[in-house]
């Protein structure tokens, strides 16, 4: 990194983390999922990507326990010699959840590093999104290194994307496309049927899928949203996280057929080189793996997908600018310039509500904003007063700086998010608000 750019970002943080924004500390002994304690208040939290809210699950708490009593702390041996029996049955349970056979990585971030400097080679090409996740990107560069083309493509332009491919195909022997299924910051999803349709065109055409907020609420046993929106194809690798939806730790890594697993096990420098998971963990996991492989699943699921359809719809009804209508548990909320993002935090820290501020260099100067993550543990009220508290402020901060809807909706390149209100979603819901 530059040093007058990591000077920048430095100056930034700092700033930030002064006003109480970032950087905080809870303050809590105990945490029961929704709220937490900082700066001396207790609020309402929307920055925990525990989207079921299995985290506070007392099995859970429970199967982590009896792993620390039956087999201790840690089990400090590369899983290359050995490895505890509960891996086994746990990435049991995950290729039954997935459906296709699969790895659990210490991590997502060490999953990626693992794969793609593996399965992509010097006569391949790479052509990343332009907002797949940063531990996607590390891995990139690791594959970079060793002489992989590499190129960015503007975010989710499946014509743009189509036409590199088009060019890159004749002269690389696969040519992988690296994106999420739901992307981090603004909450929106791959077009996966575009996708979809371009791996059944092309023969070298291969698709990259981080699912990693996408896991649990969506899709049979909570394999996630890509694996509900597309069929497994022969050129496509899955990999999610366990830490969002699964409230736990670890990646997954799944594959179309046992040859491309074994490939990666025995290949991977995660699985030569890193560490294992620690018992209580995967004890915690596979908890969780039997709350997905149970019907339970589906009232979790639909107990969200509530919470996620009300927010869209409600948002829309009172002007709140969401950069993206998907439904999905992440969402953001313009604002534009970081200084009504300022103003606005304080207002929510005063209504009991913390939220994450996005700002520079996570997202471009204009386009910082307020991002908010769903889970079981908030209420229809608690979203409704999130909602009302931004509708009613956020335009007199607008206007305090001297920044216009017109301006907020260009520089996010979205349309007046009062479109195609459905007002019936809303009436729905009315008796659960009051």
């Amino acid at each position: 990194m530059k040093k007058e750019f990591s000077d920048l970002i430095n100056k930034v943080f700092n700033k930030s983390r002064e006003a109480g924004y970032l950087q905080l500390v809870t303050e809590d002994e105990v945490l029961d999922g929704k709220h937490i304690t900082a700066n001396g208040r207790k609020m309402t939290y929307y920055g925990s990507c525990s989207y079921l809210g299995l985290e506070t699950d007392q099995r859970l708490k429970d199967a982590a326990i009896d792993a620390v009593q039956r087999y201790g702390s840690q089990f400090s041996c590369s899983r290359t010699f050995l490895q505890m029996g509960l891996y086994e049955e746990v990435e049991s349970m995950l290729t039954e959840i997935m459906g296709k056979p699969t790895l659990l990585a210490p991590t997502t971030s060490l999953g990626h590093i693992s794969l793609i400097p593996v399965i992509m080679g010097e006569r391949d090409a790479m052509l990343a999104d332009g907002q797949v996740h940063n531990s996607v990107r590390n891995a990139i560069q690791m594959a970079k290194g060793d002489g992989v083309y590499h190129e960015t493509i503007p975010h989710n332009d499946m014509e743009a994307l189509e036409r590199r491919v088009q060019i890159l195909r004749n002269s690389y022997d696969k040519v992988g496309y690296f994106a999420d299924g739901v992307y981090s910051m603004y909450g929106d999803a791959m077009p996966f049927d575009d996708i979809w349709e371009m791996l059944n065109k092309y023969d070298n055409f291969y698709v990259y899928v981080d699912d990693a907020h996408g896991m649990s609420w969506a899709g049979k046993h909570g394999r996630g949203l890509v694996l509900d929106k597309m069929p497994y194809h022969p050129r496509m690798v899955v990999t999610s996280s366990l830490a969002k939806g699964f409230a736990n730790c670890g990646g997954v890594l799944s594959f179309y057929d046992n040859e491309q697993r074994d490939l990666i096990k025995n290949c991977g420098s995660s699985f030569i080189f890193s560490g294992p998971l620690q018992p209580a963990v995967l004890g915690a996991i596979k908890a969780a793996a039997q709350i997905h492989l149970s019907d339970e699943i589906e009232t979790l699921q639909n107990d969200l997908f509530e919470r996620m359809t009300f927010l869209v719809e409600r948002a829309k009804q009172l002007n709140v600018p969401v950069i993206s209508n998907d439904i999905t548990p992440i969402f953001y909320v313009g604002v534009g310039k970081q200084e009504i993002g300022f103003k606005m935090m304080d207002v929510l820290y005063k209504e009991g509500i913390c939220c994450n501020l996005s700002q520079f260099p996570a997202v471009s100067a204009k386009n910082a904003g307020l991002r908010i993550a769903l889970t079981r543990h908030h209420s229809i009220q608690d979203i409704n007063k999130l909602l009302e508290v931004v509708s009613h402020n956020l335009p007199i901060f607008m206007a305090q700086e001297n920044f216009s809807y017109e301006e907020l909706y260009k520089a996010f390149k979205i349309a007046d998010p009062r479109a195609a209100v459905k007002t019936d979603v809303i009436d729905g819901f009315r008796r659960k608000i009051a």
